[in-house]
This record gives structure tokens, C-alpha cells and sequence, in this order.
């Protein structure tokens, strides 16, 4: 079983793709080769909008264009273009008026909901965390908040919540860049017994012999001190030690 499934119920010319881990190459100079950062951007996959739209919020009310601009229409909740009619000809009787809207308005000041065209399922176990692409410089017009859905119980569309910012300019929604990033988590790393379970040392006291010596192979050895550090270094012990993993 694969670990996530994508049904693609929106046509989208940009399928989901495996992160970046060099960000799409937004990472800054001298960025490239760290592998803490690269690991971090190419956990899990990118997502894409279908189409792109852009949004004016006055603050009260929010407008949607789908034309670049040229018209603009008071947004509660709208539906991708020809979407809902399809939908009814392809669901089952008992879903055939329940498709998902593409974006719309919450009760929430400012908070509105976007829906990437997809119904995801991941394997037993699995949740989503659901969240902006990792080291790509945000738009600071709107913001992404961050979520985790239990993708491999809950099927529907996934529903992303947005905090607009700016007022009185249009917020532009592009399909030609990542839009989220979806990274696996088992639910077993964000339990709460398991999360409450960590330990604070103060000072020097808490460090052991061992923990000192593995410091010293950290640091210490020859190439690794930080003023000196061979580039590259913690990246390729990371791969040596990810190989020697893989054959065990």
C-alpha cells in the first residue's frame, strides 16, 4: 500500500510532486549543501492549485477574481468552474449533491478555506501534517495555518485554513507554485503521553560520560570543530549512517 494515495477530482495540469529539498530553489546562498534544512524541505509533497484566483478583503467582505482581475464578484463560497456539475454526474446517488467548494468564507474574522482538488488517503497510522512549503519565503499577504489530519480514518476534501492580512490590495493565489506541503506523521509521534514524556537538564550536571563523548565525536573530532568544519560533513555522515540503516 502506497503511504498516500491522491484521488484528483479537480484537474490539475500540476499533479502533486515530492517536496524540494532545496526549496525550489529558494534556499539562500550557502544554504544548498545543509542537509538539516534540505531534509526539512523535502519532507513529504507539494501541492498545487488548479487554477489560480486572486482575493480582495476589505477587512468586512472579500472578493474573488478568476480572471486575473477583470471581474471581481463578493465571495461566501464558490465552486471550481464546471466542477459541480460534473460531480453529480460521476458520484453515487447518495454524495451526488455534496461536492466540495473550492474556497470559501468562515465565521471567523478573516479566516477563509481552500480545497486543492484532491481527496488524500494515507496509510494506517498515518496522519497529514498540513502546513505552508518549509524555507519558502511566505507571502505575507495571507497566512497558512497549520494542521494535522487523521487522513488515514477522515476521507473528504481537504480543507485548508487561511488568515487573510492584507486589506484594500489583491491577494494573488498561484497555481504555478507549491501552495502546501504535506508531511507524514505516524500518530503515535504526536501523542500526548509520548510528547509529555522530556526531561529539561540545567547547567553542566545533567551530562553524563557518554553524552560528553558523543560531543567529542560530534565536535571535537578533527573536521568537525565549527570553526573549521569541513563543508559538507554532517551531510555525508548523515547519508553514510541513512545507507547503513537501510541494510540492516
Amino acid at each position: 500500500m502506497s503511504l498516500i494515495t491522491f484521488h484528483e477530482l479537480v484537474y490539475n495540469h500540476r499533479p502533486p510532486i515530492r517536496a524540494s529539498k532545496s526549496a525550489g530553489d529558494q534556499l539562500p546562498a550557502g544554504h544548498h549543501r545543509c542537509e538539516p534544512v534540505r531534509a526539512a524541505s523535502g519532507l513529504g509533497w507539494y501541492v498545487f492549485l488548479p487554477v489560480p484566483f486572486k482575493l480582495l478583503w476589505s477587512g468586512r467582505k472579500t472578493l474573488i477574481s478568476l480572471d486575473d482581475g477583470t471581474t471581481w464578484n463578493k465571495l461566501d463560497a464558490i465552486q471550481y468552474p464546471d466542477f459541480e456539475k460534473t460531480f453529480q454526474s460521476r458520484a453515487p446517488e447518495a454524495a451526488k449533491f455534496s461536492s466540495p467548494w473550492m474556497c470559501g468564507m468562515t465565521q471567523f474574522h478573516g479566516i477563509m478555506q481552500i480545497w486543492p482538488g484532491y481527496l488524500i488517503k494515507t496509510a494506517p497510522g498515518y496522519s497529514l501534517l498540513v502546513r505552508s512549503p518549509a524555507n519558502v519565503v511566505p507571502d505575507d499577504a495571507y497566512h497558512v495555518m497549520e494542521g494535522i489530519v487523521e487522513t488515514d480514518r477522515w476521507f473528504g476534501p481537504l480543507f485548508t485554513n487561511i488568515k487573510l492580512i492584507d486589506t484594500g490590495i489583491p491577494i494573488d493565489f498561484r497555481s504555478d507554485q507549491p501552495f502546501l506541503q504535506l508531511i507524514p506523521i505516524h500518530r503515535s509521534e504526536y501523542d500526548d503521553e509520548k510528547l509529555n514524556n522530556f526531561a529539561v537538564h540545567e547547567g553542566f550536571d545533567g551530562l553524563t560520560a557518554e553524552d560528553w563523548k558523543a560531543f567529542e565525536r560530534t565536535i571535537v573530532q578533527p573536521g568537525m570543530n565549527p570553526i573549521g568544519r569541513r563543508q559538507g560533513a554532517y551531510a555525508v555522515a548523515a547519508r553514510k549512517r541513512r545507507a547503513e540503516e537501510r541494510r540492516q
